[in-house]
């Protein structure tokens, strides 16, 4: 019996020691490459930095979820961008309703623009890091009472990044909340946007 469990252990652990490994490795070389990606010399005029976008969600049936999230952002360097915007969301069920209004502000930092200048099997996707903070007001009534709060969340994670064409871009987010004391957010958030 004790060399059963001690040969589960040791397998246990260098299955953790090899899943470490492969992480820094991967960590390590996608660093390294950075400098092989494409830089632009000049910077592009104000017009060109700024960018439009956002996400919009909905939902008919049993529960109805209208969820409008417009974004302005402008790209501050050749990766990183800053955006913010207001955010509404409408979710019904039966004779609950929620309210939620406010606004967002994010940043993005591209760590791979291209993927394909690194590695070179013809597929064009961004990745990139994200930190976002939602503040809004959360108003919740069910025919009979009604309560409000005010939350604010912070969110982190990463995400993909799709060319649409020289602009526009599809964008998919997996995001986990930070601080989340009402139990709105799932645990990653994932997320489709669209730039501009």
């Amino acid at each position: 019996m004790l060399i059963k469990k001690t040969a589960v252990n040791y397998t246990y652990s260098s299955r953790k020691k090899n899943r470490i490994f492969v992480f820094l490795a991967i960590l390590l070389m996608s660093c390294s490459l950075l400098p092989a990606q494409k830089i632009r010399e000049e910077a592009p005029p104000l017009r060109e930095r700024i960018f439009f976008g956002g996400s919009l969600g909905l939902q008919f049936g049993t529960l109805t979820d209208i969820d409008v999230s417009p974004v302005v952002g402008l790209w501050v360097r050749p990766r990183l961008n800053l955006a913010a915007g207001p955010k509404y969301r409408y979710m019904k069920y039966y004779d609950e309703r929620v309210n939620v209004y406010g606004g967002r502000v994010y940043t993005q930092f591209f760590f791979i623009r291209d993927v394909d200048n690194v590695i070179p099997l013809g597929v064009h996707l961004g990745l990139f890091l994200h930190a976002e903070d939602e503040f809004y007001t959360y108003k919740y009534s069910d025919g009979v009472s009604s309560e409000s709060y005010f939350i604010n969340t912070p969110l982190l994670g990463g995400g993909i990044s799709q060319p649409l064409g020289r602009r526009a871009s599809m964008n998919i987010m997996f995001l986990f909340a930070l601080e989340d004391t009402y139990d709105i957010y799932a645990d990653p958030t994932i997320r489709i946007s669209f730039t501009f």
